[in-house]
């Protein structure tokens, strides 16, 4: 499957914002957003081309595209989950979100496990989580409330796994909609995520639902 493989740095000095995409990179003084906060390309110091408000499109556009390079999810894999959120009871834009954050790389993240979401990604799919028991290594998994997401038997010797506990502190609090046992290196999916639960992630969803509405 087609992967964007280039400097993921790019992708968050061309919208202008960090998209906290190399987990404590973005954190430091070595991020690119900070030390070059003109776009990416020969012309993305000139003047003719700084960012402007744009049109009604071009702001759909981003938007989009923003979401998509936070979460790392191709165009067609996307639409998909548009659709779907349209046929889900509710807001389209929070049902979008939640199908989003109810993607098994991104719960991984979301406990602390990993330190990004490619980096959980990674760790998905090198087959060192479980859910219900069973290996899964599809990033694109989606979970529901009562699953229950462990670190596979298999993998717990491994040194980064022991040393999982010191990580974490140092990361951000899993969400409301998580309950996470540090100790027993276990996940339980208590409920789906709402769109308060996604506070922390700069997006304007309604721009996307009108792009994909025109």
């Amino acid at each position: 499957m087609a992967r964007y493989t280039g400097p993921v740095c790019k992708l968050c000095r061309r919208e202008g914002e960090k998209l906290f995409l190399k987990g404590a990179r973005c954190l430091s003084p070595k991020c690119s957003v900070e030390r070059r906060s003109y776009p990416p390309g020969q012309h993305g110091k000139d003047a003719s081309f700084r960012r402007g408000r744009g049109s009604d499109y071009s702001l759909q556009l981003r938007e989009k595209q923003k979401a998509r390079r936070i979460y790392g999810i191709l165009e067609r894999q996307f639409r998909r989950y548009f659709r779907e959120a349209l046929r889900r009871p509710g807001l389209t834009g929070s049902n979008l979100l939640s199908i989003l954050e109810t993607r098994l790389d991104n719960v991984v993240y979301r406990m602390g496990w990993a330190d990004s979401r490619n980096h959980a990604r990674q760790l998905v799919q090198h087959g060192h989580i479980s859910v219900n028991g069973r290996r899964t290594n599809i990033p694109s998994y989606l979970v529901y409330p009562g699953d229950v997401i462990t670190i596979r038997e298999g993998s717990k010797g491994r040194q980064y796994f022991k040393e999982l506990g010191l990580y974490m502190a140092e990361r951000p609090p899993a969400p409301e909609w998580l309950a996470v046992d540090v100790a027993a290196m276990k996940g339980v999916i208590e409920r789906l995520p709402e769109r308060r639960d996604v506070s922390d992630i700069p997006l304007n969803e309604q721009l996307i639902v009108e792009y994909y509405s025109r």
